[in-house]
């Protein structure tokens, strides 16, 4: 009997060091993977940011890195209707900077902003961080806004000029909130810049080298920062932050007229829309239609597969370069 309790006792003490011995192993790969993660410059980060709309979004996680940002418009909705829930809010105020971008798309902000400990969070605002433009309404064009003021446009990202204005403004933000990881910001935020003036570089070739510097939108028109940017003249359905998603025979005729008369040879819809009012005029006109990306918002899937503001404009100087030739 006394020698099973004694057996008990060393199967229990061999249990207990052996126990021990996993515990200090587990302890050590930790700590070795964190000094790995640490020098792969994938440690998370000590920032968490929340952006209303795609473009805060994506310029903050080139910055800062995906897991420390956060998109509150979901992947293929309509920002001029979205609303925050619950827990959008919450995440606002419990963020240590908070991006949304001004305008029609983000008036639902003004009224949040005064819940938001401004010791806690910053706040920035895209069109703040740049020079804005207002919108026009141009020949052909409806408009059924019966504002006597011209509203500034909000696409203010659309021109990779004003895109690296952004990032460079939000790297120095993002750098006095976490002193800790200014020289991987940026070097996150330089790299991000350099892509982006890439895809500028490549758009002024292609402007050059075009045909004709003329398009036709048979959509809502969110780029007026690039077009004047690049020197282009457009034709448009709506004004870039209009609500209407159907037009007059007066403005499809005009913008058919415009198409056969200077041989426009791509209509441009925009994305996530239906293209309607651009497949009419192409039935009318024998014009291909094409997408352009304002990114404002992607689908679903371009969200999933990581897509990013300069995917989205390498995409858009195919289609620039088929439009102006």
């Amino acid at each position: 009997m006394k020698g099973l309790k004694r057996n008990v006792i060393k199967i229990l003490v061999a249990l207990v060091i052996y126990a021990a011995i996993l515990a200090i192993g587990v302890s050590l790969l930790l700590h070795i993977a964190g000094l790995n993660d640490g020098l792969s410059g994938n440690k998370k980060s000590n920032i968490s940011v929340v952006a209303t709309t795609f473009p805060g979004y994506d310029f903050a996680r080139a910055i800062v890195g995906t897991d420390n940002a956060k998109m509150l418009l979901k992947p293929g909705g309509e920002a001029h209707t979205y609303e925050p829930t619950p827990a959008d809010i919450r995440a606002i105020q419990e963020s240590d900077l908070f991006i949304y971008t001004g305008g029609d798309s983000d008036a639902w902000v003004e009224n949040l902003l005064k819940t938001i400990d401004r010791k806690k969070t910053t706040i920035v605002k895209l069109m703040d961080l740049v020079k804005t433009k207002d919108e026009e309404t141009v020949e052909g064009m409806e408009n059924n806004d019966e504002s006597s003021e011209p509203e500034a446009d909000e696409h203010v990202w659309t021109s990779p000029k004003n895109a690296i204005t952004i990032m460079q403004k939000l790297n120095a933000i993002v750098d006095k909130i976490d002193k800790s990881g200014k020289s991987k910001y940026d070097q996150n935020a330089s790299k991000y810049e350099k892509e982006i003036a890439k895809t500028d570089e490549e758009f002024r070739k292609i402007v050059d080298s075009g045909k004709r510097r003329e398009i036709v939108v048979g959509d809502r028109f969110p780029l007026r920062y690039f077009t004047d940017e690049y020197g282009l003249k457009y034709y448009a359905a709506f004004p870039g932050c209009s609500e209407q998603t159907e037009a007059s025979s007066e403005t499809i005729a005009f913008l058919t007229r415009k198409v056969k008369e200077d041989k426009i040879p791509v209509v441009l819809k925009m994305e996530l829309s239906k293209g309607n009012i651009a497949e009419t005029i192409a039935d009318e006109t024998g014009s291909k239609v094409l997408e352009f990306n304002s990114a404002h918002n992607i689908s679903q899937k371009d969200f999933d597969a990581g897509v990013t503001y300069v995917n989205i404009m390498k995409r858009n100087e195919n289609i620039m370069r088929e439009a102006l030739n």
